[in-house]
């Protein structure tokens, strides 16, 4: 089938991940996709070659506004619609598509594909309808889609090769490709906002070797007033998707945020704390704790999150010791096992085009 995959990049280049990712995935598998973005250009180093269309299946169409002129009408309709996390296709594409259901063409399936939560209402909101009240297109139906921890939710992002990539994966040799330590020292990956908590948990980890992300985590360590020994801090280039994996997969803990990286630290089965993209009205909370809930986090580990997330005073992050970290790794690898036994996202989401069309 053809795919338009619409996307807005808000912050943080967490919904530009999570499009690409699945853009890649639905191509792996046969299908072609355009998703439709509007500040590509971090595709330039999170997957090389997808602005000049190397990636087979898959064509980056700069989402200006307007559109070039003549654009839409060049392009072959689509057969399904993915507006990622709310955003409304491009006018120029709704206009086209009223006018083609006006000749008597049929629509494509209209796909809302949502944030990923643990909440319960995510189950009972689940490939519900939502019909389209207004506008040119006014009788269509949207139809939404919840990724989710459940076998009655959307599931996650899994390639199919995903399990034979880490079987194959050699860590020290990766390593030592980038330069980075490779040595009994604990390995902390740190991709993180500006967690409260920071400077607490690194006054307790100086002997551990820390692999900071550029951006924002790079930023946090710089301004702590804790400093670490320079030999510790290891600053990274910015990685590309599956870099950024390979990563996680050789850290004996992971700090991520967002959504793409808590999905791919989940895959890799180590220990990790997920710091949750903060909401001003604290309306995160609930969502973290519906996901520690998920997860059967023994106390330590929700106790680290709840001041990581800014939830409890920064002293209550306290550094795990080796016990306490082999309770966080045998948690994380546990519900990596319940997730296995659930369909992936991409497998669900062509079951469900394919019902709909």
């Amino acid at each position: 089938m053809r795919w338009d995959i619409f996307c807005r990049v808000i912050d943080n280049l967490g919904d530009i991940g999570v499009c690409w990712r699945l853009c890649a995935d639905l191509a792996g598998r046969g299908e072609q996709v355009r998703l439709w973005i509007d500040h590509p250009d971090a595709l330039t180093w999170m997957a090389p070659g997808a602005l000049q269309g190397d990636w087979p299946g898959v064509q980056v169409i700069p989402w200006t506004d307007p559109l070039p002129p003549g654009l839409v009408a060049s392009l072959q309709p689509a057969d399904v619609w993915v507006e990622a996390f709310g955003c409304d296709p491009a006018p120029e594409c709704v206009r086209a598509l009223a006018e083609r259901l006006a000749r008597g063409e049929r629509p494509p399936v209209w796909i809302n594909l949502e944030y990923m939560s643990a909440e319960p209402w995510v189950e009972r909101s689940h490939r519900l309808p939502s019909p389209v009240m207004s506008g040119p297109l006014r009788g269509l139906t949207k139809w939404f889609f919840f990724p989710g921890f459940t076998h009655t939710t959307g599931g996650l992002l899994r390639e199919p090769d995903l399990a034979g990539r880490q079987a194959a994966f050699d860590e020290t040799v990766w390593l030592g490709a980038l330069g980075l330590p490779a040595g009994t020292a604990r390995r902390v990956t740190l991709f993180c906002y500006e967690p409260p908590a920071l400077p607490q948990v690194l006054a307790q980890a100086r002997d551990s070797d820390w692999l900071v992300t550029p951006g924002r985590a790079q930023q946090a360590v710089a301004a702590s007033p804790v400093c670490l020994p320079a030999a510790r801090v290891h600053a990274l280039p910015p990685l590309t998707q599956r870099a950024f994996d390979h990563l996680l997969w050789s850290s004996d803990l992971n700090f991520v945020r967002g959504e793409d990286s808590l999905v791919r630290a989940l895959w890799a089965g180590r220990p990790f704390v997920w710091q949750i993209y903060p909401q001003h009205d604290d309306a995160h909370h609930a969502k973290l704790n519906a996901f520690l809930g998920w997860l059967q986090a023994p106390p330590s580990l929700r106790a680290f999150h709840h001041a990581w997330n800014g939830l409890t005073p920064p002293a209550a992050a306290v550094w795990p010791d080796d016990a306490t970290l082999q309770e966080w790794g045998a948690c994380a690898r546990a519900a990596r096992a319940r997730l296995l036994q659930q369909d992936d996202l991409v497998s669900q989401l062509l079951r469900t085009v394919t019902e709909k069309r």
